[in-house]
């Protein structure tokens, strides 16, 4: 167990956990909702420094980032815990296994110049904390995260983005990219289905941006429960307010974990969404879980000109010159190089 950072101390030995916006009273013995931050006598620590539960080499385009070092393959690390209940977790056996099963699993000793020295030896460009929720293995991540920068590698979070600011104000200029999960486009969806609010999201996105992070968000498209029409334009509408040049993936929803009486998403419904989000501005608008659909390829958005051609994970082709259009010259938005 490591002391963790961004707590507060209070009296009766109680603390208050300040990594993210639920920000958690802690009392003595008890951990905070992620289950992988407990209250020592008033000592806040990190059951899960070093040990990471999954360490896989994975394409970037896998996160999914399709505007950050495309063709490259990123280090994607995770530990237990989630600070969110989701019912429809794509990885709820690691990510709820403290509040499900009541244990913390994971290598007993997987430090974060071991993590640098794998990511080097594979050819990887960056390293992702991905697969559960990265803000609660915090510690691990900045330690890792900044040793990765001196290393000359690039940090990319796929995050439900509940980070606070001081979280992110402390990783700084060590983290270079963000996938940011907006799951919906109401406070209700939030509430009842992943146990959050809506607010500190969108949040963090823009001060992600402010910040000079790359962004891409995702939203998973469920029938029935976010996909109102209503309710995807004025999401669109935001996040192209917040940045045209925002990508946004629109994923296929699966069965899974406890929402199980849900239809999948048909691929009708994806498009719909698609024409949604390009009628409100956004200039790169992509289909998710989708394998071999156009919209998975990126295309200029002056002149329509196929710049990135993908199927799945793979690039199959890069037209861009120096970050530009070959055709009539306008920059693509995002990380090239």
């Amino acid at each position: 167990m490591r002391e963790a950072l961004l707590y507060d101390r209070l009296d009766r030995d109680r603390v208050r956990c300040g990594l993210c916006a639920h920000e958690c009273l802690i009392r003595p013995g008890d951990t905070g909702i992620c289950g992988v931050r407990r209250n020592e006598s008033g000592r806040l620590v990190t059951l899960v420094y070093g040990r990471a539960v999954s360490a896989n080499v994975d394409p970037i385009e896998k996160k999914p980032l399709f505007h950050f070092l495309p063709g490259t393959t990123s280090l994607s690390m995770a530990t237990v815990g989630c600070n969110f209940s989701c019912r429809f977790c794509q990885n709820s056996d690691i990510s709820m296994m403290p509040r499900d099963q009541g244990r913390i699993a994971g290598a007993d000793d997987l430090p974060p110049e071991d993590l640098v020295s794998r990511a080097r030896r594979n050819g990887a460009a960056s390293i992702s904390y991905t697969y559960t929720e990265p803000t609660v293995f915090f510690e691990y991540a900045l330690d890792t995260a900044r040793l990765a920068t001196r290393a000359g590698l690039k940090n990319v979070f796929v995050t439900n983005g509940y980070m606070s600011r001081a979280a992110l104000e402390t990783l700084g200029s060590n983290l270079h990219a963000a996938n940011v999960d907006l799951k919906a486009f109401t406070d209700s969806f939030y509430k009842e289905l992943c146990g959050a609010r809506l607010e500190p999201v969108m949040e963090t996105i823009v001060r992600m941006k402010s910040m000079g992070v790359w962004v891409e968000v995702t939203t998973l498209l469920i029938p029935g429960r976010n996909d109102d029409e209503t309710e995807l334009t004025r999401l669109a509408e935001w996040l192209a307010g917040a940045g045209t040049d925002i990508p946004w993936h629109i994923s296929c929803f699966r069965p899974t974990y406890r929402l199980l009486d849900v239809s999948p998403t048909s691929a009708d419904d994806i498009h719909r969404a698609l024409e949604i989000g390009r009628a409100a501005g956004l200039r790169y608008v992509y289909a998710g879980n989708l394998w071999g659909d156009e919209a998975e390829k990126t295309h200029c958005h002056q002149c329509g000109t196929l710049l990135i051609d993908r199927r799945g994970f793979s690039v199959r082709s890069n037209r861009l010159l120096r970050g530009a259009c070959p055709n009539c010259s306008t920059p693509a938005a995002g990380v090239w190089e």
